[in-house]
């Protein structure tokens, strides 16, 4: 394929050619492709760290805001679902307006809105200034990885793809840890507030360092009914699922939601063959390989961030960990997405995606198994093994699907790229909190009435029943104030061991998810267009 020209906005404008990729000594650090790597990687650790760092969270949250189990899953899925909806969007607006001001204005808002939720005084607050976060953080994502792809030669692009991939894995992982040490050690709000001075950083880096790069014949229109199309369609799907536990699977509304999202994204694809300027071409779809890689990103965020989702609640709520406790409980997940990350990189650059990625969702399988065989009286070894085993499956799969979506795409929808792995990853984490979260409440509810009559407990009214539920939900024994001790202990062990029969089957359940998407990997190559990139010089 014909390499595609870049235009570079901040050259000197006579006319002169540019720096390489590479940048000379001579030319400083403005659009370096290391210093650009690490510029970026800062901005984007802030959005990967806030979708985990909530969930050691969340019970603090819930605890001082008096929220319920459903409004802490929004304050979740509403950063999640703002992210998928928006991701392809800003993709575009990237590569329209350029990648280097998208990502500025995207760290901006992202570090303001972590503020305001810091301020916030009301769950109602915190969710909407999630869904800031989320519109915001849509716009620095996209336009990390459309940087990346302009700036680095295609012999170099794997290698700082898996260093990225490492980014986000080890910010997704260690958000846990980090969490853990500010809600002990601070409060809650400090979990928000800490994206300030980073973003500070990440705004003042970018200005110094970042280099706006265009392809030639990038877009120059929008494409607002597809836009539209595509956001509603993704919304009401994602909405279906997320409140079916409450309706209902049988529930008219619940399918009502799930046919208009049919409808929107059938619409949509009708569109976007006849407008001029597509969102997203459709001809993208006819690389095997670029949809194999979107459908592993979400596959794998299902089976990693549902997963997650559980194993914060059962490590604090069944086992009595503190936050930090539990944070470091997951250090073994976070150091081997460290390590595996850049190893992945270098792996895939020799011998191609495919084995890589179709043992990386082995390894997440057989964790996911192992993980719905925890216990009560599970000991800490047992766990980091599981553990352990999940980072080093997920860091293939990161940095592999990563290229394979990217590489796979013309250097002019390098944007739209960067937004599809993105919006599949989220999309990914939303659907797994949906879902294994409706497996969760639907193994919860079938078996706590029978387990509280074996252990002969008083029989529960249906709205004892419910808030009994609700709290099961999250491993919290709904035990009352003046509840005689031996009740109370009875109470304990029935919550205790229903919440890890319904853990088990939602664990179980990404297993199956992640054992599918190991069939899926084998459906991916090598990036055809990685060539398309930096290294073939700037006008």
């Amino acid at each position: 394929m014909t390499s595609q020209t870049t235009i570079d906005k901040a050259g000197p404008g006579d006319g002169t050619p540019a720096a390489p990729s590479d940048a000379t000594p001579g030319k400083g650090l403005r659009g370096h492709p290391w210093f650009t790597l690490f510029t970026v990687a800062v901005g984007v650790m802030m959005v990967a760290l806030d979708g985990t760092i909530v969930a050691i969270a969340n019970p603090a949250i819930a605890s001082d805001l008096g929220a319920t189990f459903a409004e802490v899953q929004w304050i979740t899925n509403a950063y999640f679902l703002a992210l998928a909806v928006s991701l392809i969007t800003a993709g575009k607006l990237g590569d329209r307006f350029g990648h280097r001001q998208t990502f500025l204005i995207g760290v901006v808002g992202f570090a303001a809105a972590s503020g305001a939720i810091g301020l916030s005084d009301s769950i109602a607050l915190v969710i909407v200034f999630r869904v800031l976060q989320g519109l915001f953080g849509a716009l620095l994502m996209p336009a990390a990885l459309g940087l990346l792809r302009a700036t680095f030669p295609a012999e170099k692009l794997n290698m700082a793809i898996g260093i990225w991939g490492m980014v986000i894995g080890a910010s997704t992982a260690g958000g846990p840890i980090l969490g853990g040490v500010l809600v002990e050690h601070v409060n809650w709000q400090s979990v928000f507030f800490i994206n300030v001075p980073v973003g500070v950083l990440a705004v003042a880096l970018g200005v110094w360092i970042l280099l706006d790069h265009r392809a030639e014949n990038a877009p120059r229109s929008f494409d607002i009914l597809g836009i539209a199309l595509l956001s509603a369609a993704m919304f009401c799907l994602v909405w279906a699922l997320i409140k079916a536990p409450e309706w209902g699977w049988g529930d008219l509304t619940t399918w009502t939601f799930i046919a208009v999202s049919a409808v929107g994204f059938a619409l949509f694809a009708f569109w976007e063959t006849r407008v001029g300027e597509p969102l997203i071409p459709l001809g993208l779809f006819r690389s095997v390989p670029l949809s194999a890689g979107v459908v592993l990103m979400v596959l794998m965020a299902i089976a990693f961030m549902g997963g997650l989702f559980f194993v914060t609640f059962y490590l604090q709520n069944v086992h009595g960990m503190s936050p930090v406790d539990a944070g470091l409980h997951l250090l073994p997940l976070t150091g081997m997405m460290i390590v595996g990350s850049p190893l992945a990189g270098a792996v895939i650059t020799k011998v191609g995606p495919r084995i890589p990625l179709a043992g990386g969702m082995a390894f997440t399988a057989l964790a996911m198994y192992g993980m719905s065989t925890l216990e009560k009286t599970t000991g800490s070894g047992v766990m980091s093994l599981w553990f352990a085993l999940l980072g080093l499956g997920l860091a293939p799969v990161m940095v592999g699907a990563t290229e394979v979506i990217v590489g796979n795409a013309p250097m002019e929808l390098s944007g739209v790229a960067g937004g599809l792995q993105q919006a599949a990853m989220q999309i990914g984490g939303s659907l797994g909190t949906a879902v294994l979260g409706a497996v969760m409440a639907s193994k919860v509810d079938s078996d706590l009435e029978g387990n509280w009559t074996k252990a002969g407990l008083p029989p529960l009214t249906p709205e004892q029943a419910h808030q009994a539920s609700e709290a099961v939900q999250v491993g919290v024994a709904p035990v009352t104030e003046g509840t005689p001790a031996q009740i109370a202990a009875k109470i304990t062990d029935v919550a205790h061991d229903t919440f890890i029969s319904g853990m088990s089957l939602a664990s179980l359940t990404a297993a199956g998810v992640a054992a599918v998407a190991v069939l899926v990997a084998f459906l991916t190559k090598r990036g055809e267009n990685a060539e398309a990139g930096a290294g073939v010089g700037h006008i």
